[in-house]
């Protein structure tokens, strides 16, 4: 079983933004990527702390908007703001939310010229009915790695083990686009093990520590874990026992998989914003 290694493929990315931004800011336009923050977890600034150091890194500028003591007027009134500001290009609103506040409400506050990480649910739809738009980042990192990792896709047998519309459903459908066969896998799902042992590609995104193992794995299969489950330790697990998925014939590893990916699609996502936005 062969390891893919998400970092050298965020790095390959990361070569091509850079290039990418230097022409913009060559022509006069800097791409600016906003992040509001509406929360105090520790776990979403670590995270926001690596999206400015990769903004940094590839030329990106990257505002970070915390707001203090917000609500769901307070969230949508700034996203508006933003929306309306020519100087920012793409929009992240980071959760966890306040209470009684959702994504899907906040999110469609988000222009979605501006919606780089697919929050505002017109930007599902549009994905659904094959119309240009920004897929979530970590769905829109799947597909990048199986890309780069030059697996066939056409005709290709796929599960998706969950369906959310953060990474599932958004990734089903990107699968759905390259002409894949998908089949989405739930909590319901009857036989669990023998559908995924169906797919010559296999998703992951379910958010259970190393719920899928040998059973679940049909020799061959490339297997993308996108599950970021801490540990005792302090540390991140997947949703595939590592252990359990030596018949596959390749697995990102957790961490160190999707994730790298996932950052740096965002920047990408900027970038094509801003490019979008002066063309």
């Amino acid at each position: 079983m062969r390891l893919i290694d998400g970092r050298a493929i965020a790095a390959a990315i990361a070569e091509e933004v850079t290039a990418a931004v230097a022409d913009l800011t060559a022509a006069g336009t800097t791409p600016t990527l906003a992040v509001v923050v509406p929360t105090d977890d520790e776990a979403t600034a670590w995270y926001v702390r690596s999206i400015e150091r990769t903004a940094a890194k590839v030329g990106i500028t990257c505002r970070v908007d915390k707001l203090d003591h917000p609500d769901g007027e307070s969230i949508t009134k700034h996203l508006n703001t933003l929306s309306a500001d020519p100087t920012v290009h793409g929009i992240i609103c980071q959760t966890p939310l306040p209470p009684g506040v959702t994504l899907d409400h906040v999110g469609a506050h988000i222009a979605p010229a501006k919606d780089i990480d697919g929050a505002n649910p017109a930007s599902l739809g549009r994905l659904a009915a094959g119309l240009p738009t920004y897929a979530p980042a970590t769905a829109a990192a799947v597909l990048e790695i199986l890309k780069r990792e030059q697996v066939p896709l056409t005709g290709t047998r796929a599960a998706v083990v969950g369906r959310s519309t953060v990474v599932g459903k958004p990734a089903a459908l990107l699968l759905l686009a390259e002409n894949a066969t998908v089949t989405i896998c739930h909590s319901r799902t009857e036989n669990l093990a023998a559908v995924c042992a169906e797919a010559d590609v296999l998703i992951a995104a379910v958010g259970r520590t190393h719920l899928i193992s040998t059973p679940h794995i049909r020799p061959g299969a490339i297997v993308i874990d996108v599950g970021t489950n801490p540990t005792a330790d302090g540390g991140l697990a997947g949703d595939v026992d590592p252990d359990g998925a030596e018949a596959a014939g390749a697995l990102t590893p957790v961490p160190g998989g999707v994730g790298p990916v996932t950052t740096m699609l965002l920047m990408g996502h900027t970038v094509r914003a801003a490019t979008n936005m002066i063309n």
